[in-house]
Parts: structure tokens; C-alpha cells; sequence
């Protein structure tokens, strides 16, 4: 049974995997990303990781650099990088990081946390395809009638920002009215999943958590060995530390000196005050509001299928293998 897609074919041809490498707060830096691209999946990053607009423009000719020669020295195009704008409306930073990201000329953009309107225009007159982070039906609709080309869907499982529809229930719905793409975020643990993902209806599938614990990961060492011993119980949903429904792990709110079960209120979200250079440095040199910065980590519902700390490229490759055993237990042509 041949499976239906709407991605466009060129930019399908160039993945080994239906996947993206998800966007991860102060995880997912140039490293991780290039060596998603290069192993066939697409790679993406929060523009917010970078502390200044100088930083965003300098990591995306880096990693664009970096892909051209790939391409080159493989006779193989790399799988196209994507930023992901925080279009929150409390993010002062919007307008600089979209330029530089038009000044890349990028391919592909991720919006999150916010209607994807505003940005819409100069992406798409750019030749930007534009996927939106939605997190219930009614977001998904705002989102196509603005014109998106994905809808990514944050199910319950995601880590970090995330959703709480059942991912089957949620993808039939959207797919009732929308026939572009739809990427599924949440418990994607191997390949298997990405096939199921698939054969629901989606065209690609977001993985986060595994991605964590790669080498190239920005990710502190014992971030990604918690995370080794870590299994589902150990996930814990709360609005505590981002003022968004967010996965967290119990373990490392614990080690920070916080009970699980009786965490304060985080209040209205700023993404201001949490992407601002000077906040951070002073939150990572002293105060309590640190813990959550520095030791108290996301992880999504596929952290029991976290098992080592591989490369991005060995992890490409099981979960390719994965996927490969699943479309052939599927029949899948």
C-alpha cells in the first residue's frame, strides 16, 4: 500500500526519514542541527538559543556553510534546515530574527506559541514553506485560514511546550478539513512510531527527547544520563516553569531542591524576560528562578526508549532501520 503525502516531492527526496530533529529551548544548537541534515532528516532550532540577532545570523550562514559543502563532498543534497520563530506576542524579538531568517534564505520555518499571521506574509513572499505549531483543533483552523503549508501537531506525549489530545483523535479531526501537511510532536520513540504516524495520516513526525541525548546535543552530560534512567512515570505535566503546559522530569525538579507535587504558580508567559541575554546570565549566577534554566529539565513520553547516548547519525540510523521493519511488517510498497 503506497502512502499519501503532501510534501512536496523535492524536498521529500532528500529525507532518508519522514522526521524533524524538534526544536529544543538551549538544546538544539548547530551541531545537533548539521548532523541531522546531513543524515537525511530535517533539523531545526529555536531562534531564541541564540542570545543576539548578530549570533542567529552567524549560526545560519555557518550551518548553511557547512550543509553546501556536505552536498558537495556527498554528491547527496543535505535535508533543509529550519529555525522555529517564537511569534508570541511578548517576544520583542520577532522582527529581527524573522529578517535574518529571510536574510538565510531558509526553506522552511516552524511558528510556535502564537498565531503564525503575523510572519506569514514575508515568509511565504520569500518562497518559505511554513508549518505552525497548533495545539487544538480550533488553533489548527487559525492556522490554515493564514495560510500555513503544515500544521504540526502537539499531542500529549510532546516534551517541553505541549498538548494533551490524543494523537489518533487529533490527527483524524485535522485531516477532516486539511489536506496539506501535518507532522505529529509526541512519543515519537524509534521508527516504528514514525510508520504508525504515517498510516494515521501524517506526512512527517517530530522527535525531541532522543534527540536530547545525542553527543552533539547542547544538553548537559548528566541532562542526557538522566535521561537514560529516566522512564515514563518519571514525566510530570505542569505550568510551573514556562506558564505553558509543559512535560518536565520529576528526578530533576527533585535534585533541584522542588517537590514534584507542590510547585509554585509560574504565572503569564514572557518570553522577553526568557530569551533576554542579561536575564539569563543573571538567572544562571544565583537565584532560585535559575534551577529551572540550569537543572531542571523537558523530556516527552518517549523518554523510556531513551537507552544510550549515540551521534545524531547512529540514531538516524537504528530509527531508519526501525522504520524500514515496520513498513515491511505493514506491506507497505
Amino acid at each position: 500500500m503506497a502512502l499519501r503525502t503532501a510534501l512536496p516531492a523535492a524536498l521529500k527526496a532528500r529525507l532518508r526519514l519522514p522526521l524533524i530533529a524538534a526544536p529544543m529551548f538551549l538544546v538544539s544548537g548547530p551541531a545537533l542541527v548539521k548532523a541531522a541534515c546531513r543524515a537525511g532528516v530535517i533539523g531545526s532550532f529555536p531562534t531564541a538559543n541564540c542570545r543576539t540577532v548578530t549570533e542567529l545570523d552567524h549560526w545560519l550562514a555557518e550551518m548553511a556553510d557547512d550543509l553546501n559543502r556536505s552536498a558537495d563532498e556527498t554528491g547527496r543534497a543535505a535535508a533543509p534546515l529550519c529555525p522555529n520563530l517564537i511569534v508570541h506576542r511578548s517576544n520583542p524579538r520577532v522582527p529581527d530574527d524573522l529578517a535574518a531568517v529571510l536574510r538565510a534564505k531558509v526553506e522552511l520555518v516552524i511558528t510556535s506559541v502564537g498565531s503564525p499571521e503575523p510572519v506569514m506574509k514575508p515568509l511565504k513572499d520569500a518562497g518559505c514553506l511554513v508549518f505552525a505549531d497548533v495545539a487544538s483543533v480550533r488553533h489548527a483552523e487559525k492556522a490554515v485560514a493564514a495560510g500555513v503549508d503544515g500544521l504540526v501537531l502537539l499531542t500529549a506525549g510532546a516534551g517541553g511546550q505541549t498538548g494533551w489530545v490524543n494523537p489518533f483523535a487529533f490527527v483524524r479531526a485535522v485531516r477532516a478539513f486539511w489536506d496539506g501537511i501535518v507532522v505529529m510532536a509526541g512519543g515519537m520513540a524509534d521508527g516504528h512510531a514514525i510508520a504508525a504516524a504515517e498510516t494515521l495520516g501524517c506526512d512527517l513526525a517530530y522527535m525531541g527527547t532522543k534527540f536530547i541525548a545525542t553527543r552533539e546535543s547542547l544538553a548537559k552530560d548528566s541532562y542526557k544520563q538522566m535521561l537514560v534512567k529516566s522512564r515514563l512515570d518519571d514525566v510530570l505535566l505542569t505550568r510551573a516553569f514556562t506558564g505553558l503546559e509543559t512535560n518536565m522530569r520529576r528526578p530533576s525538579i527533585a535534585a533541584a531542591g522542588l517537590d514534584p507535587d507542590n510547585l509554585p504558580a509560574r504565572g503569564a508567559i514572557d518570553i522577553a524576560k526568557d530569551i533576554n541575554a542579561a536575564e539569563r546570565d543573571k538567572r544562571d549566577a544565583e537565584g532560585p528562578d535559575a534551577k529551572r534554566w540550569k537543572d531542571i529539565w523537558s523530556a516527552g513520553h518517549s523518554v523510556s526508549g531513551v537507552a544510550d547516548v549515540p551521534s545524531v547519525a547512529e540514531l538516524v540510523e537504528r530509527t531508519a532501520a526501525e522504520y524500514a521493519v515496520s513498513r515491511r511488517s505493514m506491506q507497505f510498497v
